[in-house]
């Protein structure tokens, strides 16, 4: 039953990771890592940002703690790690490929989960400097983002109800 207790310490793990991302996104990447950070907002020519050092010196400390928790046999190092691989991976997945569809995989749907995802990041990219920053989290988005495009969502349905002839 050990690993149950392993588990939850991935899972926990990778829930923390939301605020401690909000917290690194807010204070570190648009504070003294700005450097790296500034061309994810200030686009410059190119498929690879300096912004993209974040995922390198994000992954270290996962590597090392599932390496040592290897080499010790220490699986709450392992669990940690592999939490923060999850996340890495999430990150990945929503931030590159969802959000900024750096691939294009999913990049027409509808779901009002993505639609959030998108407005609340787009919110965030609203401001090209590290000043007056909003929306810092990945998956955790604020309820006004939801309300907006719950809004948008009733708001399209009728007008296209209204414009279609045939239920006239």
């Amino acid at each position: 039953m050990a690993w149950i207790f392993y588990i939850a310490i991935t899972l926990t793990t990778f829930i923390l990771m939301e605020g401690f991302t909000w917290w690194l996104h807010c204070y570190i990447m648009h504070g003294v890592g700005w450097y790296l950070h500034k061309d994810h907002h200030q686009k410059e020519p190119g498929f690879f940002e300096k912004n993209d050092a974040y995922f390198l010196i994000f992954a270290i400390p996962s590597w090392l703690l599932i390496m040592f928790g290897v080499m010790y046999k220490q699986y709450w190092m392992i669990s940690i790690g592999a939490g923060f691989t999850l996340y890495g991976l999430a990150y990945f997945i929503v931030h590159e490929v969802i959000i900024h569809q750096r691939f294009k995989w999913f990049s027409r749907s509808d779901n009002t989960y993505v639609r959030t995802l998108r407005w609340a990041h787009k919110m965030h990219h609203k401001h090209a400097n590290k000043e007056d920053g909003e929306s810092f989290g990945m998956l955790w988005v604020h309820k006004k983002y939801w309300d907006k495009v719950r809004n948008d969502k009733k708001r399209n349905a009728k007008q296209a109800e209204s414009a279609d002839p045939i239920s006239a």
